[in-house]
C-alpha cells in the first residue's frame, strides 16, 4: 500500500509542478503582451501535454480514446475555464477498466485541473445528444487527444451523421431568445455579462455552431467565403471577437475564478489594465463599459443578419416574386427590402423612409438582411447636410406620430447607429453608464425604456397595468410630444451640468428645426426642463399642505402640463430600475396630480387654509357616520388638535383616528391600530400615546427590526401632550404578508411603548455591492421652512439628509435628533435605488440658533460617513 502510495506521488507532482509552472509561464507572457487568443490556445496545449503524458503513464487500453470537448475542444480555454473532456469506450467497461477509469480521473483531479467528463460508448454519446442540445453542441467542437484515432473518426461521422441542421438552428434560435430574456433582452445592463448577454461570446459561437452542423464552415472566413457575410463584417466581428475574448480573459485573471458578470467591483481594475485611464469627465471603468456596450451592439447587428442569411439558406423561401412598394423598397416574404443595395447610397433619404415604411405597412414582420446590411453601411451617410434636409426633417417627426411599432423602430434605429447618427446629443450617450445607484441601464437604454413605458400606456391591450395612465394618455390627444419630450429628458447626461437644463435647449433647437408648433414645442421643452419636478415634490414635499400644492400648480400652470407631466414622470421613474418603483411612490404621484388638479379646477378661495380644513372635517364627519359612532364623538379629540394636524392628515385618516381614539383621549396605556394600506400596499400604522423625548426612536427601531421600511411619517403633538403618529410601511423582509402582521405590530409595538423598553437597535444588514464601489458623499442640511405651521409650532426647519442607502440609516438620524432635543414633525423617506434622499420638518434642540443647526448636521455627516 505504501509503494502504491509513492508511486502515485511520484507520478503526481511532476505533472503538477508543470502544469503550474506552465500556467505561470503563460500568465506572465500574457501580461507582457496582452495576446488572448495565444492565452487560450497555449492553456490548451499545456493541458494537452499533460493529459497525454498521464493517459501514457497509466497506460491505458489503446481501444479508447480521449476527447476534449465543448470550449477546450474548440481550442480557446479560458483561464478559469473547466476542462471538458469525453472517454471514449469501443464498448460497454467491465470492472477492472471501470477502476481504471476511476483512477484516471481522480488523478485529473489531483493534478490540479477542474474537469468535466464523461465516459460513454459512441451509442451512449448518440442518445445524449438526441435528447440534450447542450450536449449535442458540446460534441461538435471535439477533438482527440489521444487513444483511437479509429474510433474517434468513428464517433465524428456519427455525430455529424446524426445532426439535423435544421432542427439544430431551430432549437438553438429558441435557446438564444430564451438566454436573451434572462438578461431583459438587453447588452446595456450596467453589471453585463460579457459571455452570455447580447451580444456576447456566446453569441459568436452561437453561429459557428450552426454553420459547423450545417457544413457551411468553421471560422468567420469561411463564412465570407461562401457570401454569408461581407470582408468588412468578417473583419468587424473579428475584431468584436478579439477585444471580448480579451475582457473575459482579463476577467478571470482578475477575479481568480470563473467569472463572466462585468460587476461594478472589477469595472475599475479592469479597465485600468486594458489601458483606460480617467479624464477630468469620465471615469476608466465608464470608457471601458461604453467600448464593451458599441461592441456588443455591432455584435447584435451582423449576427442577426448572419442568422437571417443563413436561415434563408436552410429554408429558402418559396419562389414567389416580390411586391414592390416603391421604386426603392418591395416586399419580399413579408419583409422589408431595397431594391438595390445602392439605393441609399443614390438617395440618402431612404435611410428614414425605410423605418416609416416598417410603421406604414403592418404586413411587414422586419427587414431583409440585405436591407439591414445596407442600412448598417448606410449610416455614414447622414451628416449635417442630411440633417438640415427638410425632407428628413418631416420624416423623422412623421415617425414620432405614427400609431404602430414607434418603439421597434427606435431600437432598430438605435443598433443600426441611425438614431445617434440623426441625433449626434443621442450618440453621446449610447454605452454611456450613470453611476446614480438607482439606473441599472446605460443611458441611450434607459431613455428607450421610458419611451417603451409611455407607448404601453397608449396601447389598449396594455391598459389594464396602468389604467389611470392609460385613461389619461388617451384624452392627451398628442402623445407624440410625450415621447420626443422622453428621448430628450436625459440626453444631456454626462456632458457637466445641468442636464435639465442643457437637455431642454437640444429641446428647442430641435423644435425649431422640425416644424414644431410653437405652443407644443414649449410644452415639450417645459417638459425636458422640468421632467424630476413632480418626483422631487411628490416624495420630498408634504402633500397634505395646500401651499405645497398650490406653489406646484403654479409651476405646472395649467392641466395639460401637469398631464403630460405626471404622464413622464410615471415613466420615467419605471424606467430607471425596477427596484426604484413601488406602489407607495404611484400613491404619491397621484396624490399630488389629484391635488393640483382640484387646485388648477377650482378658484383661489379654495386653496386658503381654513377652507381646505373645512372641507376635510365635513368629509370625515361623513365618513364617520357609517361607523355608526354618536354625533358628536370626535368632539373631544378634535379640540385637542391644532391646524396642523387637519392639514397633514387625509379626511380618510381623521376619520380613522377619531374611531379608534374618541373614548381614549386621557388613556395613559397607548394606542396603537394597524391596517393595510388603503391606497397600496404596506400597512399604515396609527400610534398614539404621550410624548416622550426618545419615542419616534423606539418606533423606527421596532419597525426595522419588524422588517418594514418606514417610506412616510406623520408626526403630531395633541394640544394636552399626547403624541398622535401615523406611519406608512413597506415590507423589506419578502414576508409578503402584511395583513398577518397587524396584530404582531398593534400588540409587540403597543407593549414596548407601555413598558418604556430600551429602543431596538436595527437589524444588522449587509450593504449593496453597489454602494460600496460608487459610494455616495453624505449631504446634511438645515434651512428655516417658512410656512403656515410656524405659526401655531415656533420655528420650522427643514432637514435634508442624501446619503447611500444602508440599514439602520433611518435609525441613525432619529438617535441624532434625539439627542440633540430636535422635534420630529413629518418624515419624508425617499429611497431611490441603492440612493436615500429623506426630508424631515423638525423643530426644538434650540435649532433658530445657527451653531446647534450646525452641530446637528456635523454629527449627523459623522454618523452617516461610518
Amino acid at each position: 500500500m505504501k509503494t502504491e502510495i509513492v508511486a502515485r506521488q511520484a507520478l503526481i507532482e511532476p505533472l503538477k509542478t508543470r502544469l503550474q509552472a506552465g500556467h505561470r509561464v503563460i500568465r506572465e507572457q500574457y501580461l507582457a503582451e496582452r495576446d488572448a487568443a495565444r492565452l487560450l490556445h497555449q492553456r490548451c496545449r499545456l493541458i494537452d501535454e499533460v493529459l497525454c503524458e498521464l493517459w501514457r503513464e497509466l497506460a491505458m487500453p489503446p481501444s479508447l480514446a480521449l476527447i476534449a470537448v465543448g470550449g477546450y475542444g474548440r481550442g480557446e480555454l479560458y483561464p478559469a475555464s473547466d476542462v471538458d473532456l469525453l472517454i471514449l469506450l469501443p464498448e460497454q467497461a467491465d470492472s477492472l477498466l471501470t477502476a481504471r477509469l476511476e483512477q484516471l480521473v481522480c488523478l485529473f483531479w489531483d493534478i490540479g485541473l477542474e474537469i468535466g467528463h464523461s465516459v460513454r460508448t459512441i451509442e451512449q454519446c448518440l442518445e445524449e445528444a438526441a435528447g440534450d442540445i447542450t450536449v449535442q453542441t458540446a460534441m461538435i467542437e471535439s477533438r482527440l487527444l489521444t487513444g483511437s484515432a479509429r474510433l474517434f473518426a468513428g464517433f465524428s461521422s456519427m455525430i455529424k451523421g446524426s445532426l439535423d441542421a435544421r432542427v439544430f438552428f431551430q432549437t438553438k434560435r429558441v435557446e438564444q431568445e430564451d438566454r436573451h430574456q434572462r438578461f431583459s433582452d438587453t447588452p446595456y445592463s450596467l453589471e453585463a455579462n460579457c459571455k452570455d448577454g447580447p451580444g456576447g461570446l456566446r453569441d459568436l459561437q452561437l453561429i459557428l455552431w450552426i454553420a459547423q452542423a450545417a457544413g457551411y464552415g468553421k471560422c468567420w472566413k469561411d463564412l465570407q467565403q461562401r457570401g454569408f457575410i461581407t470582408d468588412e463584417e468578417e473583419r468587424v466581428l473579428e475584431s468584436c471577437e478579439a477585444f471580448l475574448r480579451l475582457l473575459r480573459t482579463q476577467l478571470h485573471l482578475h477575479a481568480g475564478r470563473r467569472e463572466d458578470r462585468l460587476l461594478f467591483e472589477h469595472q475599475t481594475a479592469l479597465a485600468e489594465q486594458l489601458g483606460f485611464a480617467a479624464t477630468a469627465t469620465r471615469r476608466s471603468s465608464e470608457q471601458l463599459m461604453q467600448q464593451y456596450y458599441r461592441t456588443a451592439k455591432t455584435v447584435t447587428q451582423i449576427t442577426a443578419i448572419l442568422l437571417q442569411n443563413i436561415g434563408a439558406a436552410l429554408f429558402p423561401p418559396p419562389d414567389e416574386p416580390p411586391q414592390p412598394i416603391n421604386e426603392r423598397f418591395q416586399n419580399v416574404h413579408e419583409f422589408l427590402d431595397v431594391t438595390d443595395e445602392e439605393v441609399f447610397n443614390a438617395r440618402p433619404a431612404a435611410i428614414l423612409e425605410a423605418f416609416l415604411l416598417l410603421q406604414e405597412h403592418a404586413e411587414l414582420k422586419g427587414m431583409t438582411a440585405r436591407a439591414q446590411r445596407a442600412l448598417w453601411r448606410a449610416r455614414q451617410l447622414i451628416d449635417d447636410d442630411f440633417r438640415r434636409d427638410p425632407e428628413n426633417r418631416t420624416r423623422f417627426l412623421a415617425i414620432f406620430k405614427q400609431e404602430h411599432r414607434l418603439l421597434q423602430v427606435f431600437r432598430r434605429m438605435n443598433q443600426s447607429g441611425v438614431l445617434g447618427r440623426y441625433l449626434p446629443g443621442f450618440g453621446r450617450i449610447v454605452g454611456q453608464m450613470q453611476h446614480d445607484l438607482f439606473h441599472v441601464y446605460t443611458v441611450d437604454q434607459h431613455i428607450l425604456q421610458v419611451v417603451r413605458n409611455l407607448r404601453r400606456f397608449a396601447m389598449a391591450e396594455f391598459a389594464h397595468e396602468y389604467p389611470f395612465c392609460s385613461r389619461l394618455i388617451s384624452d392627451f390627444g398628442d402623445p407624440w410630444i410625450l415621447y420626443i419630450a422622453a428621448l430628450f429628458h436625459d440626453i444631456a447626461k454626462g456632458r457637466g451640468g445641468d442636464h435639465s437644463e442643457l437637455g431642454a435647449i437640444d429641446a428647442q433647437a430641435f423644435c425649431a428645426h422640425h416644424g414644431v408648433g410653437d405652443e407644443d414645442s414649449e410644452l415639450i421643452i417645459w417638459l425636458v426642463r422640468q421632467h424630476l419636478l413632480m418626483s422631487r415634490v411628490a416624495q420630498k414635499q408634504d402633500l397634505s399642505d395646500p401651499a405645497v400644492v398650490g406653489d406646484f400648480a403654479r409651476l405646472v400652470g395649467d392641466e395639460r402640463h401637469l398631464i403630460a407631466l405626471y404622464l413622464l414622470t410615471v415613466a420615467d421613474i419605471r424606467g430607471t430600475s425596477p427596484k426604484v418603483w413601488n406602489t407607495w411612490k404611484g400613491q404619491l404621484l397621484e396624490q399630488l396630480f389629484r391635488a393640483t388638479r382640484r387646485c388648477l379646477l377650482s378658484s383661489d378661495a379654495t386653496l386658503m387654509t381654513g377652507g381646505a380644513i373645512a372641507q376635510r372635517q365635513r368629509e370625515a364627519e361623513r365618513l364617520m357616520r357609517y361607523f355608526a359612532l354618536p354625533e358628536a364623538a370626535h368632539e373631544a379629540l378634535w379640540e385637542r388638535l391644532d391646524t396642523v394636524y387637519f392639514l397633514r392628515q387625509s379626511a380618510e385618516e381623521i376619520a380613522w383616528h377619531a374611531r379608534a381614539l374618541h373614548d381614549r383621549i386621557d388613556t395613559d396605556q397607548p394606542v396603537v391600530r394597524a391596517r393595510l394600506n388603503p391606497l397600496g400596499e404596506g400597512l399604515e400604522v396609527m400610534v398614539y400615546t404621550h410624548d416622550e423625548a426618545d419615542l419616534f426612536l423606539r418606533m423606527v427601531g421596532f419597525f426595522s427590526r419588524a422588517g418594514y421600511s418606514i417610506v412616510d411619517a406623520r408626526i403630531h403633538t395633541t394640544l394636552h401632550g399626547y403624541a398622535l403618529d401615523t406611519f406608512m410601511l413597506l415590507d423589506v423582509s419578502g414576508r409578503d404578508g402584511d395583513r398577518e402582521m397587524i396584530s404582531y405590530v398593534e400588540y409587540e409595538l403597543g407593549d414596548r411603548l407601555a413598558h418604556q423598553a430600551a429602543p431596538d437597535e436595527p437589524a444588522n444588514g449587509r450593504i449593496s455591492r453597489q454602494v460600496r464601489h460608487f459610494p455616495i458623499q453624505p449631504l446634511v442640511s438645515i434651512q428655516p421652512l417658512v410656512s403656515l405651521e410656524a405659526d401655531e409650532t415656533g420655528k420650522l426647519f427643514v432637514l435634508t439628509v442624501v446619503a447611500a442607502d444602508r440599514p439602520g440609516l433611518l435609525f441613525v438620524v432619529a438617535r441624532e435628533l434625539a439627542r440633540h432635543g430636535a422635534s420630529l414633525h413629518t418624515a419624508k423617506i425617499a429611497t431611490l435605488g441603492e440612493r436615500v434622499e429623506d426630508t424631515f420638518l423638525i423643530s426644538g434642540g434650540h435649532l433658530d440658533e445657527s451653531t446647534n443647526r450646525v452641530r446637528l448636521e456635523t454629527d449627523l455627516l459623522k454618523q452617516l460617513q461610518l
